[in-house]
This record gives structure tokens, C-alpha cells and sequence, in this order.
């Protein structure tokens, strides 16, 4: 198999951002008298805020309402870019390097303004990658396949010859449903959890990602 592009999706992958936009949430919620606790969140994680602010806040009584995403991504920006540290040892290099030989989008449910604060963070700009999608840019979220669909058509590479690297259980459905080869890095949910997700291939750290995806090539092509 020759691989045509790689899809990336930005928390728990690029970025240990997952603390952050819990922290955010919790305390954005509270402006709509939510007084949500950490567990509530589980289920939505990789699904996009919608489903992460409005599952919630739905078990607690209170309908979603759009302004629970400024809300939230105002307080994530503040509290994310005085944190470089999450920024994943390494993970600029890595990305460097394959892109080096392969074109290489974002696929982020999360929406675009909080992607872009996570970029900023880790030191680059939108533009950077060949393409980026964000939860904006489609109708369905994961676990559904829309996402890494546009993102193999903005690279133009068809979907069953593009890996996307997810952390979430969400993700790692949405890349089989898309057809692609799915990667599961154990920043989010366990080994065993991701595998029983069907994720093809599993990782511990990014940094295993370029040597992974050699192989992913040469077994391919058996």
C-alpha cells in the first residue's frame, strides 16, 4: 500500500489538551447553571463540543444552547496558551518529518477557533498542513466518517490509502467508517479499549507514529 496522506486528529494526538478543555467546561458551564463533574464528559470525548458541552449539560436539565462554545473556548484559550508543556514531547518534529513524504491534514471535531489555539500552542499556524477540517467543516461528527473523508479529499487522496491517528474510541470508529488504516495512541483510553474499537494499529507515543507507518506500508503490501 502506498499511503497517499495522513490524517491527524489534534487532542490527545498532537496536543494533551484534554485537561484543558475539561477545565474549561466545567467552569464555562456553570455560566448556564450547569455544575457538571468530570465523568459526565466520558462519552463525548473526540465527538466535537456539541455533543461534549450539550451531553452534559442535557443530563443536568439545561437544553444546549450555541453560547456554551464561545463560553468555553475563550477560557480554553487563556488557560492553553500559558501551557506549552502539553504540546507532546517531540510532536512538531514528528510531524515535520512526515510530512516530509506524505501530505498531512488535520481532522479535528473540535471546532476551528479552539484548533487554532491549539496550534498556535504547539508553534504553527492553520496552514501549516496540507488541508485542515474541523467540526465546523461537516454535518456528522465522529464517530461518523465525514471528517477524515474531506480531509482525504482536501489532500486528494483517496481514503482507503490514508492513515488517521486518533485517541479517542470516536475516532478511531470514524477512520474505519471513512475506510482509511486507523491508528490508536493510548493518550485518552486504554490498549485494550482502542483495540476493542477495531483500531487497526496501536501506539503509546507519537513518536512511534513515522517507524508505524513504514511498516504500515510494507505490510500493506503484502
Amino acid at each position: 500500500m502506498e499511503i497517499q496522506a495522513v490524517l491527524f486528529d489534534m487532542d490527545g494526538v498532537l496536543i494533551d489538551s484534554e485537561s484543558i478543555i475539561l477545565e474549561a467546561a466545567l467552569e464555562g458551564l456553570k455560566q448556564f447553571g450547569v455544575y457538571a463533574k468530570p465523568e459526565d464528559f466520558i462519552p463525548y470525548i473526540g465527538g466535537g463540543e456539541t455533543r461534549y458541552l450539550g451531553g452534559p449539560a442535557k443530563k443536568y436539565g439545561v437544553p444546549y444552547d450555541p453560547q456554551m462554545k464561545p463560553v468555553v473556548y475563550e477560557i480554553y484559550g487563556k488557560i492553553i496558551r500559558n501551557h506549552p508543556e502539553l504540546v507532546y514531547d517531540g510532536v512538531l518534529d514528528v510531524v515535520k518529518e512526515i510530512m516530509k513524504k506524505y501530505k498531512a491534514s488535520v481532522c479535528s471535531a473540535a471546532d476551528y477557533p479552539k484548533v487554532c489555539h491549539n496550534l498556535y500552542t504547539i508553534g504553527v499556524g492553520p496552514e501549516f498542513f496540507t488541508a485542515l477540517v474541523t467540526g465546523s467543516d461537516v454535518s456528522q461528527q465522529k464517530p461518523h466518517p465525514d471528517i477524515f473523508l474531506k480531509g482525504a479529499e482536501l489532500c486528494k487522496a483517496d481514503p482507503r490509502f490514508c492513515v488517521a491517528i486518533d485517541d479517542a474510541i470516536n475516532g478511531v470508529k470514524a477512520a474505519n467508517a471513512a475506510g482509511c488504516v486507523s491508528v490508536g495512541v493510548t493518550t485518552s483510553f486504554t490498549r485494550d479499549e482502542l483495540k476493542e474499537a477495531d483500531a487497526m494499529y496501536v501506539i503509546d507515543d507519537i513518536k512511534e507514529f513515522p517507524a508505524l507507518l513504514d511498516r504500515i506500508e510494507k505490510e500493506q503490501n503484502r
